[in-house]
């Protein structure tokens, strides 16, 4: 079991940053593909980013350029930098996790996660 809490959101304007993270517990040394996806109202979840144990890492192309996935395995936390922050990127922001084999590019997909967190809420005004 995994379990996931994200922080980190806020308001912030256009052209501004944040930094979310996400607090995973410990878990096996299983490898595991991480991801943050987010969700506006009325629309979809979407991929954002996904990043493999072995750092490789996927991007949604609407944030390529601006956001930035990484994470310290010492501390198993996972990060998000958003930079260029535009209103259509105001959604609800979630951490998930799932198994996945070391020399995959980890899946943008919802339903390839297994777990997930409970979503941090990021607002960008114009």
């Amino acid at each position: 079991q995994v379990q996931l809490v994200e922080s980190g959101g806020g308001s912030v304007q256009s052209g501004g940053s944040l930094r979310l993270s996400c607090a995973a517990s410990r878990y096996t040394d299983r490898p595991y593909c991480m991801g943050w996806f987010r969700q506006a109202p009325g629309k979809e979840r979407e991929g954002v980013a996904g990043i493999s144990n072995l750092v490789r890492t996927s991007y949604a192309d609407s944030v390529k350029g601006r956001f930035t996935i990484s994470q310290d395995n010492a501390n198993y936390t996972l990060y998000l930098q958003m930079n260029s922050l535009k209103p259509e990127d105001t959604a609800v922001y979630y951490c998930a996790a799932y198994a996945c084999s070391w020399w995959v590019t980890p899946s943008l997909r919802r339903y390839d996660y297994t777990y997930w967190g409970q979503g941090t809420q990021v607002t960008v005004s114009s």
